[in-house]
């Protein structure tokens, strides 16, 4: 009985034993876990600074690009080619701002990562000494970033955007000028065509070709239609309208009384109508052409035009032989006609020897003058039909003169816009990219100062020390995005930098809209590109008569469309626990390699390797002693020259980091290398 009430009360003075000794052991180890946290965070804060500058490189050079392609879009539309030039002056400056910024950012940023070991280091120490309980219990703590040495941060050029500037500098005149002809020459067309619409019927209900077929001939208004606006207007409604008033009134032509000379001027009257409707139908049958025009014929109004119409050759009078002379008639029911002989025409009339038929007194002359007091005075049909045919004809030439125009045009500015979207899918060359120390994690080491007895207690059943030796962990971190965030840190602060320059005006204040979205592009990609320049076209007037402006737009928009801009990883990045295997694994340099296998044999030995604690010492005092002496930092100055718009962009480094940080990463640094002394040689606790 004795003997088994010994076994168990050393069995549970055993148990309290493992339980203190767990205990504090979790204790440094959890003290080693928040230093890893610590110092990863520094190298976290320095990739927001990264991605923020990248960010803004990134929206300068799409802005300063796309400047480019809103001003070859407002250099097609005249009115505003002033400000398509100052827009392409304001990209090659935006992208001069964005070269001097980049250079500057790349700069500070290289020389800011070269620090970032003394940072993670001083958080690291900083973080230790916080846990210290108060009762003796301290910790000395120092972290390696791993790899310790970033690589250069430097920034490219691009030959597409060189190009672009070139282009566009060369031909921005030529194309201005191509513009302004090919407007010059639609505006002459368009001004044909609203002649035309108002005397065909948009002078309504005065007179015009409309008003004219309504009263003179009755027309209904499937055949004599009427339009409100010249745009739903065309050439083709005009000459429809004719054809069907010539129709009614030949089946519809009475002499007015009884008289032969009325006879006469009626039967001539039905002659022009029966050509007029011939010619009328043959015009309707010939399609537009690809601008709309159509060709009107010509209803003549004196002998002269007459001549060449077919109303001079077409054999329609009827002519008889029983005077000295041929009589040739108006029409086969005049009182003076005989015998028939044969039929001629008004051309045989002209240049044989005829006598005048003394009863319809028909002569070339009367022939040619039956449309000439309709055609003279406006209360004509005719008045207002040869004003449209005149219109008509104005129109096809304007248009002929126009359409080479606005192709050489086109052809200019697609080239351009094409050199623009090379430029766009180029944008990747001017990034700002980094992988700094610690870009694999961070390696921290933590020792106790050795003096923790709070908790010890007598017993006979245990061995126990009056103080407990030194106690090490090993902690790591590295960074992992963090999925959690609804926002985005480095969407947030590039939102704030486009909320300044409200009072810009012009082309100042479409630069300035256009790089508001911008910056958005960075997070939300080909979708953000999209709506900026939307916006920006939105600011300019694309309207004009050569369709330029329009054209354009949808021009830059399909080009847009080609550059495929995939969104940048804007999620914060945040310092998880990882087992330090992983991150010396990841690093993969000279010192993991020997760490790994350190620690590979003290795990194995179950004891603690003081070579593993004495490398990462003197590792940490080499790599971390480039300090910094200022709180805040400059990276660098964003500048709108265009819009003037000056925004300083700053790192702010917490006191913990620069006040006294020097003397207390040391005197962890010297703690560690001295604990690596005896590590490993005190004997086990017991």
């Amino acid at each position: 009985m004795a003997i088994a009430l010994l076994v168990s009360l050393s069995l549970l003075f055993s148990a309290a034993q493992v339980y203190r000794v767990n205990r504090l052991a979790a204790d440094v180890q959890d003290v080693a876990d928040a230093t890893a946290l610590a110092a990863q965070a520094q190298v976290a804060e320095f990739m927001v600074a990264v991605r923020v500058t990248d960010g803004v490189v990134l929206s300068m050079t799409l802005l300063g690009i796309t400047a480019y392609g809103l001003g070859v879009v407002a250099l097609c539309v005249p009115p505003v080619a002033e400000i398509g030039g100052q827009l392409v002056s304001a990209g090659q400056k935006v992208l001069d701002a964005r070269d001097a910024f980049a250079q500057r950012a790349a700069a500070l940023l290289d020389e800011l990562q070269k620090a970032l070991p003394f940072l993670a280091a001083a958080s690291a120490a900083s973080v230790a000494r916080a846990n210290e309980d108060g009762g003796g219990e301290g910790y000395h703590g120092v972290a390696l970033l791993l790899p310790s040495q970033g690589e250069a941060i430097t920034v490219g050029a691009s030959d597409a955007e060189t190009d672009l500037k070139q282009a566009v500098e060369a031909q921005q005149d030529e194309l201005a000028e191509a513009a302004a002809r090919a407007e010059e020459a639609a505006r002459a067309a368009n001004d044909a065509k609203e002649r035309g619409f108002r005397r065909d019927c948009g002078d309504a209900p005065a007179y015009c070709m409309y008003e004219r077929a309504d009263h003179l001939a009755s027309l209904g208004a499937a055949e004599n239609p009427r339009y409100a606006s010249v745009d739903t207007w065309s050439f083709s409604v005009a000459l429809e309208r004719a054809r069907a008033y010539y129709a009614k009134r030949l089946l519809g032509e009475r002499p007015e009384n009884a008289t032969v000379e009325e006879k006469a001027r009626s039967a001539l009257r039905r002659n022009f109508y029966r050509y007029a409707v011939g010619a009328l139908r043959e015009a309707c049958a010939q399609p537009p052409d690809e601008n709309g025009a159509v060709s009107f014929p010509l209803l003549p109004r004196n002998a002269d035009q007459m001549r060449g119409t077919t109303l001079y050759t077409d054999p329609a009078y009827p002519v008889d032989t029983e005077g000295e002379a041929p009589t040739m008639h108006a029409w086969e029911g005049c009182p003076g006609l005989g015998l028939t002989d044969y039929y001629g025409s008004a051309q045989t009339l002209d240049q044989g020897v005829f006598s005048e038929c003394p009863e319809c007194h028909f002569t070339v002359a009367a022939l040619g003058s039956v449309a000439a007091a309709s055609t003279s005075i406006e209360n004509g049909f005719e008045y207002h039909y040869a004003a449209v045919a005149q219109a008509a004809d104005d129109y096809r030439r304007a248009m002929e003169d126009a359409q080479p125009l606005s192709a050489l045009a086109k052809t200019k500015a697609q080239g351009l816009l094409d050199k623009m979207v090379a430029a766009l899918q180029d944008a990747g060359s001017m990034r700002i990219q980094a992988r700094p120390p610690g870009a694999d994690g961070c390696i921290a080491l933590v020792v106790s100062s050795g003096s923790a007895t709070g908790d010890l207690f007598e017993s006979a059943f245990v061995s126990t020390p009056s103080t407990l030796g030194t106690r090490a962990a090993i902690g790591a971190a590295t960074l992992v995005a963090d999925e959690t965030e609804e926002a985005s840190v480095v969407g947030d602060v590039l939102d704030g930098f486009g909320a300044d320059g409200s009072a810009a005006v012009g082309a100042g204040r479409i630069v300035l809209d256009c790089w508001a979205g911008m910056l958005r592009v960075y997070g939300s990609g080909q979708d953000g590109l999209a709506s900026a320049v939307e916006t920006a076209l939105g600011s300019l007037p694309l309207a004009g008569s050569a369709g330029l402006g329009t054209w354009a737009a949808d021009a830059l928009r399909a080009g847009l469309s080609a550059v495929g801009l995939q969104p940048a990883e804007t999620a914060p990045l945040k310092p998880v626990l990882v087992n330090s295997a992983a991150v010396a694994r990841a690093d993969g340099s000279a010192w993991s390699v020997r760490y790994l296998s350190l620690r590979d044999q003290a795990l194995a030995a179950s004891l603690t390797s003081a070579d593993v604690f004495a490398s990462l010492a003197d590792r940490i005092q080499r790599d971390a002693y480039d300090r910094l002496a200022a709180l805040e930092i400059e990276i660098a100055v964003i500048e709108l020259p265009v819009v003037g718009l000056s925004l300083p962009l700053t790192l702010t480094l917490p006191p913990a980091v620069v006040q006294g940080a020097q003397g207390l990463v040391e005197r962890a640094v010297d703690a560690v290398r001295s604990a690596s002394g005896w590590l490993g040689r005190e004997p086990a606790w017991e």
